[in-house]
């Protein structure tokens, strides 16, 4: 479970004009105060380390960010931050190192290629792009190496784009960037998938070109493919939780806590402007239905691939209703695939090839219908024991 705190909810300094979190904003629902004892307690009463998330936390004052992060030190040893980069200054670089802050970044490329993450004007825009550039660096000379996350969309990852996107995460490597997440953008509107979102055949083919790199940027991982290796072979210990049955709901691989101590959902989950309290019980309602449903209503029935993928995350759902599969089901369908055929040519046990992978779907199912959500591991494991 990722604990994520928000304390001033999804208030933000820039203007990602495809920003899932834009309906929260149009709809008024940006929090101006927050009350840090609140914000300890519900911590404490969930007893995990946390991640200060936004909007852009580093919009707090450095002062309350340093009784935040100097209690949270004393407790787990440990911090977190997602931020865009834009606002680093040498009194947070100094408390990144007091008080152990791992830092992740939100970057799509360099100059233009970042330039849908808007700052007001294309002057401003690349300016706070530049900041958020030379914050990586400054981040890596300190020996702070961030971990990245990077949303693809028509501004950098179209064919003609490819090959600079790459010649960026070369030189993001020579820095020390070891980690960098991919995320496919995430439709709010139909304005977003006209302007932003790339094709399905665009998708797969971005992804497929950096899959055929990855020797050439290491000693950066893409953490995605590492996913679906494993997930391939019944692993998913270490799995993204858009592959791990999450109910929107509840959340349960994200507990958000906003700044009055409330419980939240992750907010990929929020639809339409609407931040859903969070529940209190989890159902796993829409992977009973999306095993039954077949593919031209929305469902899963009868892919090799659900018990791996499970119609990913609830938040890229068919028309933005959780009930139906991720609408990129075609673009993961050739990605999985793609894997597959590589891990079979070296020799390497599959689950979706495997005469176990009913047995597993059974299990997880059967699991689902008593409100429970093992892991795929543990549903692989006991299909393995019982042979």
């Amino acid at each position: 479970m990722t604990v994520e705190v928000r304390p001033l909810g999804v208030k933000c300094n820039i203007q990602c004009q495809y920003c899932y979190q834009n309906p929260q904003r149009d709809a008024g629902a940006v929090l101006h105060r927050y009350d840090l004892d609140m914000i300890k307690k519900a911590i404490a009463g969930l007893g995990v380390p946390f991640s200060v998330f936004g909007g852009e936390p580093l919009l707090m004052p450095v002062d309350d960010l340093e009784a935040l992060w100097s209690w949270g030190f004393d407790r787990f040893g440990r911090n977190s931050l997602q931020t865009n980069g834009t606002l680093i200054t040498n009194r947070h670089l100094d408390l990144f190192k007091r008080y152990n802050v791992r830092v992740g970044i939100s970057i799509d490329g360099p100059g233009a290629f970042n330039d849908i993450r808007w700052a007001g004007t294309e002057r401003l825009t690349r300016a706070a792009t530049a900041k958020t550039e030379a914050a990586i660096g400054r981040l890596c000379d300190s020996g702070l190496t961030p971990g990245l996350i990077v949303t693809l969309h028509r501004n950098n990852a179209t064919a003609d784009k490819m090959d600079a996107l790459l010649d960026w995460l070369k030189k993001l490597a020579l820095l020390g960037i070891r980690s960098v997440r991919l995320h496919l953008l995430e439709v709010e509107d139909s304005e977003i998938r006209d302007r932003y979102r790339l094709t399905d055949t665009e998708n797969t083919a971005a992804l497929l070109f950096l899959a055929s790199h990855v020797n050439d940027i290491r000693p950066i991982r893409l953490s995605m493919f590492e996913d679906i290796k494993r997930l391939l072979q019944g692993n998913d210990q270490k799995a993204s939780c858009v592959w791990k049955g999450c109910d929107p709901y509840t959340t349960r691989a994200v507990q958000g806590i906003d700044g009055n101590g409330q419980r939240s959902n992750c907010g990929r989950t929020n639809k339409d402007g609407i931040d859903f309290v969070k529940g209190d019980q989890a159902g796993y309602e829409r992977y009973l239905a999306l095993y039954h449903t077949p593919r031209a209503f929305g469902g899963c029935s009868g892919c090799r691939f659900f018990a791996m993928c499970k119609g990913q995350c609830p938040g890229t759902a068919i028309d933005g209703d959780w009930r139906n599969r991720t609408e990129y089901c075609d673009v993961w369908t050739s990605i999985f695939e793609h894997f597959e055929a590589e891990l079979q040519r070296a020799n390497r046990w599959v689950l979706s090839r495997s005469e176990q992978r009913l047995k597993v779907e059974a299990t997880l199912v059967d699991a689902w219908a008593r409100g429970r959500n093992p892991s795929l591991t543990e549903a692989t494991r006991e299909v393995t024991a019982s042979q």
